[in-house]
């Protein structure tokens, strides 16, 4: 499979005193449980990375191993297992949490060091002249969940990150089943925390979110799974991102029935389980700058709820001057949606 950029279309624009300054192209992919494709913008058969956006499909092999049974996973843990966080206080405390539980310290985290994003824990390292650990890393959580679920399938934790070692195999085809790609049409490369990522249609990728929120003709305990994790993130919302963040935000006003995950190079999916609709929305440029506002019009036209506090801070996000004066705003243009019969 090659990743190719494909066709793009406007998405979002950014004004300043009621001029267009820029604009952000993407492609879009909406997908119904079944795997139809409902609608799109741009090439919805174009193929790119998942990042980040795959970490809850990832985590769903903490639970179908009987490792978050096993472990007395929380909730909160559960959530920090897919997550992209900031690296705060309590971020590294609930993934020092669930090593502690696996009978591991962070020098098993194979996901490298990283400054957290977090402003109070990033001025209490300096101020404490220390260094930043694997636990700071956004991606701690997913890696200690990879390490549950090496526990849970009796295997060696070393080596967890080898596409080839029984954890990713099993990530690999949760991955399958969901987005219906056969594996050896995979693409594979590497995150920038070292595990594992893989390249599919933008559609593809709708279908997976649709199938994780709407998960009953999916086999008994992956359908299970699906539902422990996006009861979990629903719960902590915080542990998926940050205080804040328009993903934590978004699972937060949800109440339960949306799931939604941010990737890097400008890929959101979001999905609801009453409205039986997985999103995708890939910015051509890489931003992220346009997501959270293209990311709510796709809710108004599939009628997933937009509660008015998610609205007024998301849906026209404002550009201020060193005057904090609204001098502008990110926005969704009009999308021109191809409708599927």
């Amino acid at each position: 499979m090659s990743i190719a950029p494909g066709t793009n279309v406007p998405v979002g624009t950014v004004s300043r005193d009621g001029a267009i300054e820029s604009v952000h192209y993407g492609r879009i992919a909406v997908c119904a449980p079944d795997g139809r494709l409902l609608a799109s913008a741009g090439d919805p058969q174009a193929v790119q990375f998942w990042r980040s956006a795959s970490k809850s499909i990832q985590a769903l092999s903490v639970v179908t191993t009987g490792a978050a049974e096993q472990f007395a996973l929380t909730q909160k843990e559960l959530s920090v297992c897919c997550a992209s966080h900031s690296g705060s206080a309590d971020h590294v405390a609930t993934v020092l949490g669930i090593l502690s539980k696996l009978g591991l310290d962070e020098s098993a985290l194979d996901c490298g060091t990283q400054v957290p994003g977090d402003a109070e824990e990033r001025n209490r390292l300096i101020c404490e002249g220390e260094e930043p650990s694997q636990l700071h890393n956004n991606c701690s959580g997913k890696h200690a969940g990879m390490l549950a679920t090496a526990r849970g399938l009796g295997v060696p934790v070393e080596g967890y990150l080898n596409f080839s070692h029984p954890v990713q195999r099993l990530i690999a085809a949760n991955m399958s089943l969901l987005s219906k790609v056969p594996e050896e049409q995979f693409a594979v490369g590497r995150d920038g925390c070292g595990a594992p990522t893989v390249a599919m249609p933008l559609a593809s990728m709708a279908r997976a979110f649709a199938r994780m929120a709407c998960p009953d003709d999916l086999p008994a305990e992956i359908a299970q799974a699906a539902r422990t994790i996006a009861a979990a993130t629903a719960a902590e919302p915080v542990m998926v991102s940050s205080a804040g963040s328009f993903n934590s935000e978004l699972l937060a006003a949800g109440e339960g029935d949306i799931i939604a995950k941010g990737g890097a190079e400008g890929l959101f999916c979001l999905a609801s389980t009453s409205r039986q609709v997985g999103i995708a929305v890939k910015c051509s440029d890489g931003s992220g700058r346009p997501l959270p506002p293209v990311a709510i019009a796709l809710m108004r036209r599939f009628g997933i709820e937009v509660p008015e506090a998610l609205a007024e801070r998301f849906e026209r996000v404002p550009i201020t001057n060193r005057h904090y004066d609204t001098v502008g705003h990110v926005e969704a243009i009009d999308l021109a949606l191809t409708m599927m019969a």
